[in-house]
């Protein structure tokens, strides 16, 4: 092969690695943010705009208009505030990872960088429930983030939620609302954890 087709490849090459990667967003969240609902990593649509669950087939802001009146009709800073005014803070379990498309099962698991969740953690303590979108976002802060923890931090009670990924067909819409009204009954909840 000539040098200079080699190299076009390479190029080529490392183009498409630069395009697989997944840089997370900042939290969202208030200094009395009772409730975290944590994700894996934002998915490509979610990236391109720059907004948590950008996908107009994920559950979760239909999801946050039932429970807060975030629905997805508001512009994306008012649903935002919506849940910061409510007591709900977001972010991802991963700060960045390697991830060809939108599934959580496409993220390899040896390119994740976790967020600082002791840090956020810490500087939140009125934060009593850490709700996962999903199973992934559980098992991942499960291996990467609770073994890192405090003691104190260990504590806090969490909760596997079904993900609101459109491709989680396995729950109608109704039912996922059902089980995701935890975080409205945590949210409303004043005070923070023991200790």
């Amino acid at each position: 092969m000539p040098a200079g087709r080699a190299g076009a490849r390479a190029r080529r090459t490392a183009a498409e690695d630069t395009t697989l990667h997944s840089l997370g967003f900042k939290p969202v969240a208030s200094s009395d943010s009772r409730v975290l609902i944590l994700g894996t990593l934002p998915g490509p649509v979610s990236l391109e705009k720059s907004q948590y669950y950008a996908q107009s087939r994920n559950a979760f802001w239909p999801i946050m208009g039932e429970l807060f009146g975030a629905a997805p009709a508001l512009a994306y800073r008012e649903r935002l505030q919506k849940l910061k005014q409510s007591g709900v803070a977001l972010w991802d379990v991963c700060h960045s990872a390697y991830r060809e498309g939108a599934l959580d099962a496409s993220i390899d698991p040896g390119s994740i960088v976790p967020n600082d969740l002791a840090r956020f953690l810490r500087s939140h303590a009125a934060v009593s429930l850490i709700c996962f979108n999903g199973q992934t976002a559980g098992r991942l802060y499960r291996q990467l983030v609770l073994p890192g923890l405090p003691e104190t931090l260990r504590d806090i009670r969490c909760e596997t939620l079904p993900s609101t990924s459109p491709a989680y067909a396995a729950m109608r819409f109704e039912q996922k609302l059902a089980l995701w009204r935890i975080v409205r009954r945590a949210a409303g909840r004043i005070g923070g954890r023991p200790g």
